[in-house]
């Protein structure tokens, strides 16, 4: 989008070049998203995500003066726009079907549009003729793209709904004339022109901050088999919000009320450190008990006495009240290697990568591969 309509509500009248898909996602895209519910790589279409990589590649040639461009840029304007257009189909080719439309921009007030915005493609886009409508997985208006358009898969063909063409196009209005996106106030302005909305500004900003996260992959050593792949499922939830009893083997959930300090995840679709454990062993074939206590009692345990130097990769690893009674442990990680772990650690935070110590009262381990 390139304008600025509406970002979580609504805002004032639209003063840019491209429209919030904000308003898609009011007419029939399922969104998903939302900083509280998740950002992690793992959510983004194998396609999509390609699309994303590519263009960086590209903008380059369109727009050499343009630093810092990346992916979880792009990804995060798409996840806020369209949902990465989840739920369409996405052709090899990256033709998007059914096509992404927003609603009419004719002041109406549906969706939120209180601007009337005259026709300017004669319905090549937006297949209608009436008005204008955002298009794509960016969420263009057709007058937007008259100027940014270009062709990313070597079709010879400049398409709003094509996920090569619009990932490009995305990139190359945000680079404006030569933005240096490195620095978090260029970056700003990139996403402002896009849609003029401090809160559609945080909104993607959160989602950049959490697919970068994302994006950075840990060095995982030798690690290979079932211990790897029980690492990179946990690794790829990183982003992902604390939710109080969220998470089973098929991935995040709503969670429950309420934590010992009274925080409900009742509303929040993510993993508690137990629910994130389960999901990463399923996806190695090993199905684990949904309490960290009860997680101990599984494979071969590593004592306390130990120390965090018997851990290996992959292992459980535990925080207890009183370490030595496992009946009172409290907290379970995914050890890493090199002292760390992924670790879903309490209310308030998301998904991340800590070092064993961050917890209190190591209560030793369980190797399980």
């Amino acid at each position: 989008m390139a304008l600025v309509l509406f970002a979580a509500v609504c805002c004032a009248a639209p003063v840019g070049n491209a429209i919030s898909a904000y308003v898609a996602l009011k007419t029939g895209v399922p969104d998903e998203g939302g900083i509280a519910e998740g950002g992690s790589a793992a959510d983004i279409p194998s396609r999509m995500l390609t699309a994303y990589k590519k263009a960086v590649k590209q903008v380059g040639k369109l727009v050499p003066k343009c630093r810092g461009m990346r992916w979880p840029i792009l990804a995060s304007i798409a996840k806020v726009e369209s949902n990465h257009a989840v739920g369409r189909n996405i052709a090899a080719g990256g033709d998007i079907r059914p096509k992404i439309y927003g609603v009419l921009l004719n002041g109406s007030g549906a969706g939120g549009n209180t601007t009337v915005f005259p026709d300017t493609d004669n319905g090549r886009w937006d297949g209608t003729a009436t008005g204008e409508r955002a298009v794509g997985p960016f969420q263009f208006l057709p007058s937007t793209w008259q100027g940014v358009g270009e062709d990313a898969n070597g079709d010879k063909a400049t398409d709003p709904h094509n996920a090569d063409d619009a990932a490009l196009g995305a990139a190359i209005y945000l680079c404006g004339d030569g933005r240096d996106l490195t620095k978090r106030a260029p970056l700003e302005v990139a996403v402002f022109q896009y849609n003029h909305s401090q809160e559609y500004v945080a909104n993607v900003l959160g989602w950049v901050d959490q697919y970068t996260a994302a994006a950075k992959d840990p060095d995982l050593g030798n690690a290979s088999g079932k211990v790897r792949t029980v690492i990179e499922a946990a690794l790829s939830q990183r982003g992902v919000p604390y939710s109080w009893g969220g998470g089973n083997a098929s991935g995040a959930s709503y969670g429950i009320c309420c934590s010992p300090s009274g925080k409900s995840g009742s509303s929040i679709k993510g993993f508690d450190c137990s629910g994130l454990t389960t999901y990463a062993y399923a996806k190695a074939g090993i199905h684990l008990p949904r309490t960290a206590a009860a997680q101990a009692g599984v494979g071969r345990r590593i004592p306390a006495s130990l120390g965090t130097s018997a851990l290996k990769a992959g292992d459980l690893v535990f925080y207890a009240y009183a370490p030595g009674r496992d009946s009172t442990i409290y907290h379970v990680g995914i050890y890493m290697g090199s002292g760390k772990m992924i670790n879903a650690p309490r209310p308030g935070a998301v998904v991340r990568v800590d070092a064993v110590n961050a917890m209190s009262g190591f209560a030793g381990g369980a190797r399980l591969l």
